[in-house]
């Protein structure tokens, strides 16, 4: 299989091939050029990550506190199942998931879409790990993740057939930066990837790497 990098490449091609370089600039930079003004203000390595309390997929509630107190624990935020690019990701991350789970982490992924969009992306692309519905970004916020699509790419976005409001029950049309975090059980962030680029993703390797070397300092 070919790695995220490469999967995502081929994606922005054929969206550049379909819209035209016009479009997909205006597509493009309507949501990067608003997630670069709040990358700064991020949570990042070394910062307490916010508890939070958030219903998966089938409305159960999950804290992040009950997944520290099993281990190290994965927080993914994407921006939704109508997300080309955060499908690749997801999808990727599944197919690590024995290995996170090996090491004795969790793993969460948190979007702003409705429960029922949650399931639908849980099932659609056969996820085995929590998919949280943080509806107007609250925990995303608390992160310092939140940005607003441009006016011009939320045009372009509809015209794809990708209405943000049905998706997440707001028309703030507000979006969190892709970001992973690998946060510690004392609830300390060790590891961190934002970028306000969503187009490039974490090849989850890299994840595998934080908590392989976190689990041979907790066996010293």
């Amino acid at each position: 299989m070919s790695s995220i990098e490469e999967q995502l490449a081929a994606y922005t091609a054929s969206l550049l091939v379909r819209l035209g370089a016009g479009a997909a600039g205006t597509l493009f930079e309507g949501q990067i050029g608003a997630a670069r003004k709040v990358v700064n203000g991020a949570l990042r390595k070394g910062h307490k990550a916010p508890d939070f309390e958030l219903p998966d997929a089938e409305g159960k509630a999950v804290t992040l506190r009950s997944r520290l107190d099993r281990g190290p624990v994965v927080v993914t935020f994407y921006r939704g199942g109508w997300c080309p690019y955060c499908n690749i990701a997801l999808r990727a991350l599944q197919a690590r998931l024995p290995d996170i789970e090996h090491l004795g982490a969790s793993l969460i992924a948190i979007s702003p879409e409705r429960p029922d969009q949650s399931l639908s992306t849980r099932d659609k692309l056969a996820i085995g790990f929590d998919v949280l519905s943080d509806q107007d970004n609250v925990v995303a916020r608390g992160f310092g993740l939140v940005y607003r699509v441009s006016s011009a790419a939320r045009e372009k976005l509809l015209e794809l057939g990708r209405d943000l409001v049905a998706h997440n029950g707001s028309e703030s049309w507000e979006l969190p930066v892709t970001a992973t975090y690998v946060i510690g059980h004392n609830g300390v962030i060790v590891f961190d990837h934002v970028d306000a680029d969503y187009r490039k993703r974490l090849e989850p390797s890299s994840v595998i790497e934080v908590l392989q070397a976190l689990s041979r300092v907790a066996s010293r």
